[in-house]
């Protein structure tokens, strides 16, 4: 109970709006009254009572009558079909348009006409918190009120207009808009098992029809739990369910886009709707009518002060589309991870063969710093470098260090979803092969960076000192001390860079999920193989091979070539913002590390070229918990697993890395 509410704040509020000149259709009254219980926190409130209000109009007879008479008034043949169809559901499949709807009527809300329930509603309980105190009142409280409002139950009558007719318009309407929605050739497509099936759909609006009339025709507008029409209702429902569970897993082989995605996902708060309002036309007992229509009407309050959230909306449409991506970043994340020791050698070879080319990549970058162009100009030619480098290692099957945290963190979290698939009494060895899969996970990333920088300062040192020897030109010699106080923690913005740098990371192996999901939903491979003019002009064989090279390697051509025009482009947006922007990346660190010392002809001070020392290793940690924590997060929240498991899985990590700790940097028999 709200701690201001007392019979003097009642009868105070009972002579303000009945004993005076108030309109007689005016929510004042039940504004003002529902203030008076509402609490400050509702959250943290343990349990609300109305109990002074029915007190209040226990006392005055004729009190409580005017009070019921206008209740009955203001409730009088209110619509609410729509608001039960509509409230909390997708309206649409653009998710953007959803979400913008969504945002703006949180400021200034939509308001329906004066003659719906949703009106009311809208005035009273505006809250987003409502729902919550609301819950928290005993039943036997509302059904003390309703008794002296003089309420009459759902169930009175089946007339036009009448609640229970509302009720039903409601369910008939959302089981047309499902069967239709459902029909569209975009999501038979993500369903191929159901071709030579009956639509549960159409089969659940048959139904649902039938009842609907028996209804009408017999005396007691209801049914009751063990009634077949209902069972058989009940049956069909869950039927649609797994039509639409089917095209969710089914994204698997086929890939999906947002607006099917969306499609699907408002297929499917039509069935969770459907389901809880076919539950309003049960009464077990005569008895319970009253007590089914008090919880109709907490849920359309319910519906309705949640119609506009955003966070809901964001986290089911993304979710699916998150999975799909991390999906793919985790089957490309595997290759990453090595076990024995053959495997780590080779993971050295790869990186060893990364760090070399972008020892190369140091000195075209240099040599482009000194062309006469604009910062845009740097920025494309810049962007070049990088892109045409990244794929180069990308094709050769090197790699780049800080490109395996994003694919191995959705890796990670696949192991954790299957291990708590896993019994129960097997939590112990569960969380144990966690640790070991963490293990092998950060020995292959440390082989990798070890390999990155062991390349890259050597290639780049020997190329500025072979262009010297042979054009007698110094090219670092103007940028010496800059490229060696850019490395430095303390003396620049070292850290904040290598944080851009990582999230960039992060945002390639997305680009690198989206395109393969885009790929397999619009059947790229299948196109090209069967395209006419290529089979003719390249020979069946050849487009063949063209096609599956473009399922298998365009995804990571096109995210390594987008990952270097955002670390080319980065510092030229910053001059145009005026922003201290920048990226800075361990491998190209460990090269202009080179490049500044020869370029200095190394008169350099000790301190520096620690802090230049400390400041690589600053940047390649940064770079990789950046994009490993952002990949492992959306990964997290694509499976919907609980932090809870994470921290166990720590924990067992932990305890591993202090008997072991060896097994995280080299091969050990495990």
């Amino acid at each position: 109970m709200h701690e201001t509410t007392s019979m003097t704040s009642l009868h105070d509020w009972y002579i303000r709006h009945f004993q005076t000149d108030d309109a007689s259709d005016s929510l004042a009254y039940l504004v003002a009254l529902v203030a008076l219980f509402r609490p400050a926190q509702p959250k943290q409130a343990a349990e609300v009572s109305i109990r002074p209000l029915l007190d209040f109009l226990s006392q005055e007879t004729e009190i409580a009558e005017q009070v019921a008479l206008r209740v009955q008034k203001t409730l009088q043949k209110r619509k609410f079909a729509r608001m039960l169809s509509d409230s909390g559901i997708l309206k649409d499949s653009d998710f953007w348009y959803e979400i913008k709807q969504r945002a703006w009527a949180k400021i200034l809300p939509y308001q329906p006409e004066a003659d719906t329930l949703e009106f009311v509603l809208n005035q009273v309980f505006y809250k987003s918190t409502d729902p919550i105190w609301l819950a928290k009142i005993p039943l036997e409280e509302y059904r003390a009120l309703f008794a002296y409002l003089q309420l009459q139950p759902l169930y009175t009558s089946l007339d036009d207009q009448s609640p229970l007719s509302e009720l039903l318009t409601a369910i008939a309407l959302l089981m047309q808009r499902m069967s239709g929605r459902a029909m569209e050739n975009q999501v038979i497509q993500m369903v191929p098992e159901y071709d030579d099936l009956e639509s549960p759909f159409l089969a659940l609006e048959t139904e649902f029809e039938a009842l609907h009339r028996r209804l009408q025709a017999q005396e007691a507008p209801y049914i009751t739990p063990d009634d077949m029409h209902y069972r058989q209702l009940l049956v069909l429902q869950k039927q649609c369910e797994a039509y639409v569970a089917k095209a969710f897993h089914n994204s698997t082989k086929f890939g999906i886009s947002l607006k099917v995605n969306q499609s699907l996902l408002r297929i499917r708060q039509q069935l969770q709707r459907v389901k809880a309002l076919l539950g309003y036309l049960v009464v077990p007992k005569v008895a319970d009518a009253q007590s089914q229509t008090i919880l109709l009407a907490l849920r359309l309050i319910r519906y309705n002060c949640h119609k506009n959230n955003v966070r809901q909306l964001f986290n089911e449409s993304t979710q699916l589309l998150a999975y799909e991506i991390t999906q793919h970043t985790a089957r490309t994340g595997e290759h990453y991870i090595t076990e024995t020791r053959s495997e780590y050698l080779l993971m050295l070879k790869a990186a060893l063969g990364g760090g070399f080319i972008v020892g190369f990549l140091c000195i075209f970058k240099l040599l482009l710093s000194k062309v006469e162009a604009s910062a845009f100009g740097h920025a494309f030619l810049y962007s070049f470098n990088y892109a045409a480098g990244f794929i180069l290692i990308y094709l050769s099957g090197f790699t780049l260090a800080t490109k395996q945290p994003a694919m191995t963190a959705a890796t990670i979290v696949q192991a954790i979803e299957n291990g708590m698939r896993k019994s129960r009494h097997k939590d112990d060895q569960k969380h144990e092969a966690f640790a070991l899969l963490f293990a092998r996970l950060f020995r292959s990333q440390f082989i990798a960076f070890f390999g990155n920088v062991a390349m890259a300062f050597p290639v780049a040192f020997g190329l500025i000192w072979g262009i010297d020897f042979l054009w007698e030109t110094n090219i670092a010699e103007d940028k010496a001390y800059k490229l060696l106080t850019d490395l430095s923690p303390i003396d620049s913005l070292a850290v904040f860079h290598a944080a851009i740098a990582g999230f960039f990371l992060f945002l390639s192996g997305i680009i690198s999920g989206s395109i393969s999901n885009k790929n397999k939903y619009n059947k790229i491979a299948y196109r090209i193989q069967e395209h006419p003019v290529l089979k003719q002009t390249l020979g069946t064989a050849k487009t063949t091979r063209l096609a599956q090279w473009i399922a298998d390697f365009w995804p990571g051509v096109a995210s390594n070539g987008w990952f270097g025009i955002f670390l080319g482009s980065t510092a030229s947006l910053g001059i145009f913002f005026g922003l201290a922007l920048d990226i800075r990346h361990i491998t190209f660190a460990a090269g202009n590390f080179a490049l500044g010392l020869y370029g200095a002809d190394f008169h350099v001070a000790v301190p520096m070229v620690l802090w230049a020392v400390i400041g690589i290793g600053v940047i390649g940690f940064v770079n990789f918990i950046v994009s490993f924590s952002l990949s492992l997060g959306l990964a997290l929240r694509s499976r919907n697993i609980p932090l809870g498991e994470l921290r166990l899985l720590v924990w067992a990590t932990w305890n591993y890395f202090k008997r072991r700790p060896i097994a995280f940097f080299v091969p050990v028999r495990e």
